[in-house]
């Protein structure tokens, strides 16, 4: 049995190893290019779509609104898991589609630069590397779902489009879909582990799931149940316009537990495997 003394030295060891990874990858982030474009895409993207609204068209006729408020570019009004029109889906939900492909040329980067092999040579812990990933891309994604509401909010100034709305449902609303990006991180980390000699198959996956086609594809067979609630989709989906507090928890518990889930898969893969 390991005395107390021994637990107090491992501790420390701990927080100093994981801390020292945790900064090399929150560097390598604000030093790369690509976290401010994707910043820059997650701003464009709403307001694009509500900057589409009342547009006029070559013959004079005017285009028929996709939104009608600016917070339907958000969030849906009520959680939608079957297919019910692509404006139902055209709001901060995209951000996980695009921050998955980040996430996979961000992990991607890693081996293709020999990183890996570099960081495993003096840092054997994997479940390390595997955590501070997810918690570094998860703050990208959070950061994105801000310069997503940036974009929204001043493209509906621009255009006058409606800022009516409930605060409190909006906040929770806003702040379920950045708790959800703790597990979909994860998710995108744990996929860029098992296709890390496959670049192109890595981004296409978590573009794949990232669309939240399966999840879509059962509710459109079930229907809106909450039962599709313990899926990163499916409580993505969960963060509506009609969300409360207990929404967010609820938001908060799924992303955690798929965070713990493809942490310790996506240690145990990189344990057992010649990563390099």
């Amino acid at each position: 049995m390991q005395t107390a003394r021994e637990l107090k030295f491992e501790s420390p060891s701990f927080i100093k190893r994981f801390k020292g990874m945790l900064g090399v990858d929150f560097y390598r982030l604000f030093h790369t290019p690509l976290f401010y474009i994707f910043l820059a895409i997650a701003a464009i993207i709403p307001a694009m779509l509500i900057g589409m609204t009342g547009m006029t068209n070559p013959d004079g006729t005017v285009t028929e609104p996709i939104f009608t408020n600016v917070w339907q570019a958000i969030a849906a009004d009520t959680p939608i898991y079957g297919f019910e029109g692509i404006e139902k889906y055209a709001n901060m939900n995209m951000v996980f589609i695009f921050g998955g492909i980040m996430v996979s040329i961000f992990i991607g980067h890693d081996y293709k630069s020999g990183y890996v092999k570099q960081l495993f040579t003096t840092h054997a812990k994997k479940s390390d590397y595997m955590m501070s990933k997810s918690l570094t891309c998860a703050f990208a994604m959070a950061c994105m779902c801000v310069t997503y509401l940036l974009g929204a909010v001043l493209a509906g100034a621009l255009t006058m489009t409606s800022f009516k709305g409930n605060f409190l449902n909006i906040v929770c609303a806003i702040l379920g879909k950045m708790v959800m990006s703790l597990g979909w991180a994860s998710l995108y980390a744990f996929l860029n582990i098992i296709f890390r000699r496959y670049f192109g198959i890595s981004i296409a996956s978590s573009f794949f799931f990232g669309t939240g086609i399966l999840v879509i594809a059962v509710g459109a067979l079930v229907g809106n149940t909450p039962i599709l609630n313990i899926f990163l989709y499916g409580a993505s989906v969960f963060a509506c316009l009609s969300s409360s507090f207990a929404n967010v928890l609820a938001c908060l518990i799924v992303s955690v537990a798929w965070t713990g889930i493809y942490n310790v898969f996506g240690s145990y893969i990189l344990d057992k495997s010649d990563v390099y």
